[in-house]
């Protein structure tokens, strides 16, 4: 985002660079001008511009970009009491995030933006206008914001349906198969965007917990973004946690709680397309992103119940909890049985 200014100033200052060189060739003495033909002159002057050029354009992005990084925050908005911020706040933001190159600096910096008007009070004017009367505009954020935990739970169940769990560790590790490697692979690949399903998440927890009194048109209910929200990260939660090794699977209808919950144990069962980590995994980063990915589901899950505590009671107690909070397609990992139990751990502050 910063090129074309950074390509402006290079050429000015290489022009002014140059204008000055030229003048001092012009009053040098006799003895110490170039004795060549005039083109190797011109050619010269011309290799001097254009290396002069390339020199201060590395130089003006160097300092471009530790300008963005490090010290300068970008905010995605028109200015305060313009006519686009009294009419349409939000499309300078919306445009960065759908319209921009995929993994670009300039993506990035506006899944950051969005992160800090969701979570802080930093722009309060901003995050109001997400909760617009027709409720496009916070469709089109949730959308955003789901669709990179989606891909990377999309990438670690092709990664974990493939991987075997009947082996011996040391036998697996001697025998694997270039299926397993591929498999293995495709679980690294699903934490490249570390980052930025952290944002994500963040995001879409604090929009859906501020909604219970900023949604005063009930957009978020409505339009089944609640659901939409609460399904994904649980099924990326589940995903990320069996990535990690641990055992998921469907409680015995016949074992339910005090209030006709049916919990899910943690230690007995049959595994859902488990994958298992050695010691030498275990410490490894796969590992450190798995484990920190899942804090950070789970404190968001956590952020949402919380808010949403006494309507999801109200929920379980009339049996409309899966309607309310869970989507009725297929979840992108689990049943929704599943999720529904998972939901039940949260809302009895029990998952961990």
């Amino acid at each position: 985002m910063g090129i074309p200014s950074a390509i402006t100033k290079a050429v000015k200052l290489s022009s002014v660079s140059f204008l000055c060189s030229a003048v001092m060739v012009v009053f040098l003495p006799d003895q110490f001008k170039s004795r060549g033909t005039i083109w190797k002159f011109i050619m010269e002057q011309l290799i001097f511009y254009v290396g002069s050029i390339a020199v201060s354009l590395c130089w003006e992005l160097s300092h471009h970009l530790h300008q963005v990084l490090h010290t300068k925050r970008c905010s995605f908005a028109p200015p305060k009491g313009s006519a686009a911020a009294e009419t349409n706040p939000s499309e300078p933001l919306l445009a960065a995030l759908e319209e921009s190159t995929p993994k670009s600096l300039l993506q990035y910096l506006a899944y950051l933006d969005l992160c800090m008007v969701c979570e802080s009070n930093v722009d309060s004017w901003r995050r109001a206008a997400f909760f617009e009367e027709t409720g496009e505009t916070y469709r089109r954020v949730i959308a955003v914001c789901l669709r990179p935990l989606e891909q990377m739970t999309s990438l670690l169940v092709e990664g974990l349906e493939g991987s075997s769990t009947e082996k011996a560790d040391q036998l697996s590790h001697q025998l694997r198969s270039p299926t397993e490697t591929v498999n293995e692979l495709k679980l690294y690949e699903s934490f490249n965007d570390f980052q930025l399903c952290v944002w994500c998440a963040r995001t879409v927890s604090a929009l859906t917990a501020r909604s219970r009194k900023d949604d005063r048109f009930g957009v978020a209910q409505l339009a089944g973004c609640n659901a939409a929200v609460v399904s994904t990260l649980l099924s990326s939660l589940v995903a990320v946690e069996v990535c990690m090794g641990k055992k998921t699977h469907l409680q015995a209808p016949q074992l339910v709680g005090p209030t006709s919950i049916k919990w899910a144990t943690l230690n007995a069962g049959k595994r859902v397309g488990t994958t298992s980590f050695n010691g030498k995994r275990r410490g490894g980063p796969l590992h450190a992103k798995a484990y920190a990915t899942a804090d950070v589901l789970r404190t968001s899950i956590y952020l949402i119940v919380s808010v949403f505590h006494d309507e999801m009671l109200g929920s379980t107690k009339a049996g409309i909890l899966p309607k309310d909070w869970i989507i009725d397609n297929k979840p992108l990992y689990g049943t929704r049985e599943m999720l529904l139990q998972k939901l039940s751990l949260f809302m009895d502050f029990r998952a961990s």
